[in-house]
């Protein structure tokens, strides 16, 4: 007996299964706008606001390829609806958080929703749309979805967080994931596959542990101190656990991951591709509208506003990185996206640093267009360098790996914005006011006072450094791509 008809057109079933995906990007790049107000409105430090983000991108990055398994073993649709519940509790629970603790921890339980929203709708986007031109059409229609909600999410959170305050953000999602629950019930095949591939608990457990105990280095290593013990059990933390994961998943037979993958140069240069992408181009949707706010002193709705150019170019240049595939090959293509995307941080660093936004907006049209054209092309070469057999394997991989670079860059570069801060504190205020003024200062809440200008001018130094980290990345990657890609 069924709720609703069982009649499921192809294009409903397309538009659920993408809607699903986009929602777990606006609630990563709407929220970044908003995290200027949230650190005012909760009286949070730097470190708070970095958990904000990394508690959503660490449970998300654990756990999509258990998700994605999951789903495939007991029931795409149920699975989904099982995903949309929790992204809509856990959306609920962050609009009502009291405190930022409180907050962080209702974003890791978010972080978990997402999982299980994004994996299934990927999962069915792949079961029904699997061959010829109907894949292809379908794979670019995801793409569009995506590109168009980057575009968008920023506009969004600047739009509500001005008018109704930052709770809103996570208020809004809600009718919209209403409408995807009735249409995953109404249009979307309650399908499995016959043959599943077996879960890896061992895996899935010391492979977070392992992320879990890095991020947590570098986030507590900057706020207490980097040989302090709480920052040291972290790191140890994390070395241990990613030593066992690697013991396990060379002898299980059903690994989570096959390392054996990495003995191939092309894919590990593909791998270390994405994590340039992720760090050099992605994780600036999160840390740009930070600088607007907080280095350019634009309002909420004018950061959204002021993203624009950087989203659309990421959405537009993914065809530029299509008709390059077709005349270059693979590694010379991440290359090229790569080396844009390092001259687009660079160039996006020198206007921040002599306080010239319009040279850093500008510049941000760059990083959007080397981020567009390694977009689709870095999840293609890691694909396409795993053997036919293990492509399943290589596209969770894939998506993993993205945003495993998302979450350890923005920690790492949100780490280098704070010491360039502190540096430029230290020639102005007296050394024990420097590490007060700076958590000040990155997180925003320095907003009235003569003072304003020159927070405004240390902070957009301190971004300054950020960019030029993750120029740096974009290098390293693009130099190791090319190195390690075939010889003729």
């Amino acid at each position: 007996m069924y709720l609703f008809p069982r009649r499921r057109p192809p294009n409903w079933i397309l538009i659920i299964a993408s809607l699903g995906c986009t929602m777990t990007v606006l609630e990563t790049n709407a929220v970044a706008v908003a995290l200027p107000t949230i650190a005012r409105d909760l009286q949070a430090d730097f470190a708070d606001i970095e958990w904000v983000i990394s508690c959503y991108i660490l449970t998300f990055t654990s756990l999509l390829l258990p998700a994605g398994a999951i789903a495939d073993r007991h029931g795409r649709r149920r699975v989904l609806l099982i995903g949309i519940a929790l992204f809509a509790l856990s959306s609920l629970t962050c609009a009502l958080a009291p405190t930022a603790s409180a907050l962080y921890v209702a974003r890791a339980l978010q972080g978990v929703g997402a999982a299980f929203l994004l994996a299934p709708s990927l999962s069915v986007i792949g079961h029904e749309f699997h061959e010829g031109k109907q894949r292809d059409d379908a794979w670019a229609f995801w793409g569009t979805a995506m590109g168009m909600m980057m575009v968008l999410s920023p506009l969004i959170g600047g739009l509500l967080s001005s008018l109704w305050g930052w709770r809103s953000v996570f208020i809004a999602i809600l009718p919209f994931l209403a409408f995807l629950a009735y249409g995953a019930i109404r249009w979307v095949p309650d399908t499995a596959d016959t043959v599943v591939r077996p879960l890896d608990p061992p895996g899935i457990i010391t492979f977070s542990m392992a992320i879990f105990g890095i991020v947590f280095f570098l986030v507590e290593g900057l706020a207490q101190g980097w040989t302090s013990a709480v920052a040291l059990a972290g790191l140890g933390l994390g070395i241990a656990m990613a030593a066992l994961f690697t013991c396990i998943e060379l002898t299980r037979r059903h690994p989570m991951v096959d390392l054996r993958l990495l003995a191939s140069p092309r894919f590990v240069g593909a791998l270390i591709a994405m994590i340039g992408y992720a760090v050099s181009a992605q994780v600036m949707a999160s840390m740009l509208p930070q600088y607007l706010q907080n280095g350019v002193g634009l309002s909420a709705l004018a950061t959204g506003a002021g993203m624009l150019p950087f989203a659309a170019a990421m959405l537009l240049f993914p065809s530029v990185g299509r008709r390059l595939g077709r005349r270059l090959s693979s590694g010379m293509v991440l290359a090229i996206g790569l080396s844009i995307t390092a001259a687009g941080n660079a160039l996006a660093g020198v206007g921040a640093w002599h306080n010239q936004p319009t040279v850093a907006l500008l510049a941000m049209v760059i990083i959007g267009a080397g981020g567009g054209i390694l977009n689709g092309e870095t999840s293609k070469a890691i694909i396409g360098s795993a053997p036919r057999d293990r492509a399943g394997m290589a596209s969770g991989i894939s998506a993993t790996t993205r945003f495993v670079g998302i979450l350890l860059g923005f920690t790492v570069l949100s780490s280098a914005l704070t010491v360039g801060i502190r540096a430029g504190l230290s020639a102005r205020v007296p050394a024990d006011e420097v590490m007060r003024l700076a958590d000040t200062i990155a997180t925003g809440a320095l907003t009235r006072g003569a003072q304003v200008d020159l927070a405004r001018a240390i902070y957009s130094q301190g971004f300054a450094a950020s960019l030029w980290t993750a120029a740096a990345a974009a290098t390293l990657a693009s130099l190791a791509v090319v190195l390690l890609r075939p010889r003729a």
